[in-house]
């Protein structure tokens, strides 16, 4: 049953254009052709990204983000029998158990908002770690940017378009596109793999249908031969994103100068090349330009109409990135809209920390006769 599988999936009429044969796309004269079979090594090199991912974030990302001042944060708070079996079955007490828990506690309302807050914070990833993640994102986007433009340079369809499809599909591979390939596609699973023990974000689904969008393309362009394309579409994406991390290395720092410039560039590339280039010069090369060739097949359908999933996401980050840029303009502030809300929490409890201690030093100071100013109170004035 399995082998019957297998020999209709891999059917000529689902892969290439009509005529064409696999056996068209044997090895032959020193010429080597893409075969599916060379995906297997983006799944061991996805885990030995891994590995250096880890050594990467513990010998390089962590000394980076403390020359840049982030530490990681002591989280300390008073254990609480009550309030710790209380959260276990819901992170956020309404008004009325507040009250209640206040009672059990002997502690004022306010003291129970602010331990179930930073008993939440526990349970979140602090600045140190999201750093790491995009310390690690920004230098490997940078290697397949960097990795992309040498490979693509010299390449005469990266600058006439109509020839990414000269020969097609008896176009044999190339080591640079063989290379090319494994690295993002073992990059992108190695995303994929770490997805659940990452930085949760609000776009994680998206996340997660980006990541297989974009292996499944990458697969399918593999396998039907839509190398040169493919390479293109690569390089187009990867050179918006390093800008996009790097704003974000300096966000968790705190040179919201620096994150705001680094991410108005970002915002211009990507605009640039997912609305104007990906829409109007590549989805042209792979939607019109292949007419002028063959007639329509399976494969051509398929491939285009996983690109235009990929543009239907680019138009909903384009949503975020516009948000962003909406609240960054009114509040002075950048933020990364996909976050959570840690770092407002621990800005509230630092402010009312200060209050306290504020409040602590005036009630000393009234007990020992001082105005909160440090002046003498005359007897019988400090009710005024």
């Amino acid at each position: 049953m399995f082998q019957a599988f297998k020999e209709w999936f891999w059917l000529e009429r689902f892969w290439l254009p009509p005529t064409i044969k696999w056996s068209d796309l044997e090895d032959h004269d020193g010429l080597i052709f893409v075969k599916p079979s060379h995906l297997y090594m983006t799944i061991p090199c996805a885990f030995l990204l891994l590995i250096i991912r880890y050594f990467f974030e513990k010998f390089i990302a962590i000394p980076v983000a403390k020359a840049f001042g982030i530490q990681k944060p002591v989280r300390k708070i008073i254990p609480n029998t009550i309030l710790e079996n209380f959260f276990k079955d819901s992170t956020r007490p309404l008004q009325t158990d507040i009250y209640g828990l206040a009672k059990k506690c002997n502690l004022t309302e306010r003291q129970v908002e602010r331990w179930f807050r930073r008993r939440r914070n526990q349970e979140r990833p602090c600045r140190l770690k999201k750093f790491q993640e995009v310390c690690w994102r920004f230098a490997f986007y940078l290697m397949l940017t960097v990795a992309g433009i040498a490979f693509l340079y010299d390449k005469p369809w990266a600058y006439d378009l109509w020839k990414v499809w000269n020969g097609y599909p008896r176009q044999p591979l190339l080591p640079s596109q063989y290379w090319y390939y494994m690295l993002e596609m073992s990059f992108y699973w190695s995303l994929t793999f770490s997805l659940s023990s990452d930085v949760k974000r609000k776009d994680f689904v998206a996340n997660v249908v980006h990541h297989l969008a974009a292996l499944s393309l990458m697969s399918f362009s593999w396998c039907a031969n839509y190398i040169r394309s493919g390479t293109l579409v690569m390089i187009v994406h990867d050179v918006a994103d390093i800008w996009l991390e790097s704003a974000k290395m300096f966000s968790y720092a705190g040179w919201k100068k620096t994150c705001n410039i680094l991410f108005l560039i970002f915002t211009a590339v990507f605009f640039i090349t997912r609305f104007i280039i990906f829409p109007f010069w590549l989805l042209h090369c792979t939607l019109i330009m292949p007419l002028y060739y063959l007639e329509p097949f399976f494969s051509y359908i398929f491939l285009n109409l996983q690109l235009l999933i990929l543009q239907a996401l680019h138009f909903y980050w384009g949503y975020l990135i516009l948000k962003m840029i909406k609240k960054n303009i009114l509040q002075k502030k950048f933020k990364d809209v996909r976050s959570d809300d840690e770092e407002e929490e621990e800005e509230e409890d630092d402010e009312e920390e200060e209050e306290e201690v504020t409040k602590g030093k005036e009630r000393g100071c009234l007990k020992n006769g001082l105005g909160t100013n440090r002046h003498l109170i005359p007897n019988g004035q400090h009710g005024h």
